[in-house]
This record gives C-alpha cells, structure tokens and sequence, in this order.
C-alpha cells in the first residue's frame, strides 16, 4: 500500500506510510467506500465535450452555468490549471484546456492537442478574447506564440501577466521572472 502510495504525485515515502497507516485505523466501511469512489471516478469521469475539462457529464459544471461571459475564454493546459484559476473568482469566463503543451522534445506537437477545437469553437461562438494562461516556460511560450498566431485573425488575443509573487524578495527573483514582472507592470491608480 505505501509503495502504491508513493507513485502518486506529490507523495513521499513518510507521507506515503502516514496515509497506509491512518488508512489501517479505519473502519471496513469507510475504506470500501473510498475504493469505490476511486473506481467511480475512473470508470465515470471523462472530458467535457465542449471544453475538455474533467467531467463526469457530457459538458462540465463550468460550461452548463449561463451566467458566465459567453465573450472571454481562458485558454489552459490542463484542469489543474483551469481549477488554479477558479480558486481566484477573478475569471467568469469561460475554458478551453489544451491536454498539453507544445513539446517537440517530448515527441508532442500541435496535432496532438485540442487546438483543432479552440480554433472552431472560437469561430463558431463569437469569442471576443482569448486570455492564454499557460505556465511561462519554453514549452508554454511556444504553445502561446502558436496560439497566438493562429488565433489572431479570428478574435483579440491576451496572456496574463507574469511576475513576483505577493510577499517574495527581488533580492531572490531570477532575472527571468523579473523581466517579466516588467513587462507586465501597469498605471498605478
């Protein structure tokens, strides 16, 4: 159970033994129901139909809510950076995730991404903006200049801003992430 434990992400030899540990002070019950909602959720959850996101219904919670702006979408690699943004409340928008980067290192290229998709669904939706959110290394600027390329015919293209970390030292900042806490400055009101 501990080396189970351990392939997971994130999860250390210690943490792994205190997760099998706590799990063997538990009642059958409970570990039979945490078992099946492990089957469940690999057997039931898929992708959204609409925005690729992870949903156990055809389209997912955050494309069958009406309130949201139907004009901006937020363009992320995959759902754990689409939920990262949701923690905000900021955007009320909506998504589209790639499942990816572009990474021709890693043998993975446009054609493996649902860039296909974005490119209808912008057109066919009207979109006024599309807001690139993807993590700022080669892999993420390279899949945003495609992007961006790609989808600046069609509609206004935007990236967020990238920089310092609320509380961090500059004395600590690699110069990369200085210049481009630059570059995304703006007005002080």
């Amino acid at each position: 159970m501990i080396d189970q434990f351990e392939r997971l992400p994130g999860i250390g030899p210690r943490t792994a033994q205190r997760l099998a540990l706590h799990l063997l002070r538990q009642p059958e019950e409970q570990i039979r129901s945490f078992a099946d909602a492990l089957l469940a959720a690999r057997s039931q959850v898929g992708q959204c139909q609409r925005c690729f996101h992870l949903s156990a219904e055809p389209f997912c919670e955050i494309c069958r809510n009406d309130e949201r702006s139907n004009g901006q979408l937020c363009v992320v690699a995959d759902s754990r950076d689409l939920l990262a943004m949701e923690r905000t409340r900021e955007f009320k928008g909506h998504y589209h995730v790639l499942c990816g980067l572009i990474s021709p290192m890693d043998g993975i290229g446009p054609e493996l991404l649902q860039i296909q998709p974005l490119v209808r669904r912008v057109d066919a939706e009207q979109i006024s903006e599309v807001i690139l959110a993807l993590t700022p290394s080669v892999e993420g600027d390279t899949t945003s200049l495609y992007l961006a390329r790609l989808l600046k015919p069609f509609t206004e293209v935007s990236r967020i801003a990238y920089g310092l970390p609320v509380g961090s030292e500059l004395e600590y900042a690699d110069e990369v992430t200085l210049a481009r806490a630059f570059e995304g400055r703006r007005a002080v009101e």
